[in-house]
């Protein structure tokens, strides 16, 4: 059985899963489903056509489901889903998405998202990310899986990052990141591969060496990076993480976020 405390007000329509307790002064919405296991600590509001997975634990004063931050927005049905097993902690928002950008806005599972964090309208977020306090997501970003998005960092909208990604704190992210990047600065920059990632990906000092190897040639080699992508292209056969990384800069229409001397 749910167990619901007396004061949290549960529209007509909702669907709460077995075994899931919504705490003090929660809201849920008459369009909200929530799976079984959860555990809403206590004033939190799910609103919106929200659905939440399994396992979910929601913290005071998040907010998910609510109307995206455009101006286009004319309440539209659209949704926001959320997988298992996250963990959303205080004051972190989830909005739902909007028309034209394919009305979702869709998070994966596992994720740990601290307080104050946001996911904006449109947005597609991997499993297992972990976004610390305040980190922020524009309209329209995509984020693979385990990436780790550093406290007071934004990215800014339509951009795209890449698995097992690192974005160091106080960031401002424009330009795509490759997967397994690690990216600094106030105007983020590409400083090196998240090694400390990658090694805990069980990646062998083999792969690793192969990695390093390439990603030398793509962006400290001679030549325009122009020159040196085309070059780089053959490596996709070295290592899988290699073919991920030139498939993810093939499919890419905005610019790519580079070392601060690369050209």
């Amino acid at each position: 059985m749910s167990k619901i405390d007396p004061t949290a007000r549960i529209a007509d329509g909702a669907v709460i899963g077995e075994g899931t307790e919504i705490g003090p002064y929660c809201i849920i919405g008459p369009n909200v489903v929530i799976g079984a296991n959860c555990k809403l600590i206590g004033q939190a509001t799910i609103i919106g056509h929200t659905s939440i997975g399994d396992g979910c634990v929601i913290s005071p004063f998040a907010v998910l489901g609510g109307a995206p931050q455009d101006l286009s927005y004319k309440g539209e049905p659209t949704r926001l889903e959320v997988g298992s097993g996250c963990t959303i902690r205080e004051g972190a928002t989830m909005n739902v998405g909007t028309i034209k950008g394919g009305g979702l806005t869709r998070v994966g599972s596992g994720g740990y998202f601290m307080n104050n964090s946001h996911v904006g309208h449109d947005c597609v977020v991997g499993d297992n990310v972990i976004f610390a306090t305040s980190a922020t997501l524009g309209g329209h970003c995509e984020i693979g899986d385990a990436v780790y998005i550093g406290g007071l960092s934004a990215v800014h909208q339509f951009t795209r990052i890449g698995s097992y990604v690192m974005v160091g704190g106080v960031c401002g992210v424009r330009d795509d990141v490759i997967p397994y990047g690690l990216v600094n600065g106030q105007y983020a920059v590409l400083e090196s591969l998240n090694l400390i990632g990658m090694k805990r990906r069980k990646f062998t000092r083999q792969r690793l060496a192969t990695v390093r190897a390439f990603y030398q040639k793509l962006f400290h080699g001679s030549g325009t990076f122009a020159e040196r992508l085309e070059a780089a292209r053959p490596l996709a056969g070295e290592d899988p993480a290699i073919a991920e990384i030139l498939d993810f800069i093939g499919k890419g229409k905005r610019p790519l976020c580079l070392p601060a001397i690369a050209k």
